[in-house]
């Protein structure tokens, strides 16, 4: 049995405004293996998004625990979060996210800059990263020349250059055709056949099939959860 990469215990995430709180995780306690590929389903305004932004030590929640490979993180401050973050996790999003005044290239590279990657190392690895991709033609385009499926492309090979533990992929198909949506479930697939951890957020029922396991959130609760043979 993989050991937990993640496990999150009694979580909790409250919003206020003057006039109202918002619950958008309710003691929610769910685990991840190493290794697994899990699909977090569930209607808007469920939690999800805030589950991953707290996956991505991009946000941190009001109570609970979290542990990040064994490692308690729920109440990192900023600095500690980034920099474990910038090591461990790769974001796929499905706005793309790409910086429109960048190349392919340079989009790509923007990870190992801030890791502090040398520059022929940096060069090693983008030119690799885009090779196995498939759109080391498209090095010196901008974003805007390319497909979208082509954006998504990009995107993936930029979380995955650092050579992440974990994918946090957020809607990575919703802004593709069916024939890009495949060829991206497809790539991910194939990371995680690699030993990448995913934990993908979808409305695709299609999409979820391609995890081993899924999780349905409602009110920031976990509901069901669905392991796929």
């Amino acid at each position: 049995m993989e050991p937990n990469m993640i496990k999150i215990t009694n979580l909790e995430k409250f919003y206020r405004t003057e006039e109202v709180e918002t619950i958008a995780l309710n003691k929610l306690s769910m685990e991840v293996k190493k290794g697994e590929f899990v699909a977090i389903m569930g209607p808007s305004g469920c939690g999800k998004s805030t589950l991953l932004n707290i996956l991505g030590m991009l946000d941190d929640p009001d109570n609970g625990s979290y542990l990040f490979n064994d490692i308690e993180v729920a109440h990192f401050n900023e600095r500690k979060r980034a920099d474990l973050r910038k090591h461990n996790i790769g974001f796929v999003f499905q706005s793309f996210n790409l910086i429109d005044e960048l190349t392919v290239f340079e989009n790509v590279e923007l990870p190992l800059i801030y890791t502090g990657v040398p520059t022929a190392e940096r060069k090693k690895r983008v030119e690799a990263v885009l090779d196995k991709m498939q759109i080391m033609h498209r090095r010196n385009h901008y974003p805007q020349q390319l497909s979208g499926g082509q954006q998504q492309r990009v995107a993936i090979s930029r979380a995955v250059v650092n050579n992440p533990k974990l994918i946090l992929a957020d809607e990575p198909t919703g802004n593709l055709d069916s024939s890009n949506g495949n060829e991206v479930m497809e790539l991910l697939t194939d990371l995680n056949e690699q030993g990448t951890t995913i934990v993908m957020v979808t409305h695709s029922e299609h999409d979820a099939r391609y995890s081993h396991r899924i999780i349905r959130l409602l009110d920031g609760q976990t509901v069901l959860e669905n392991i796929m043979i």
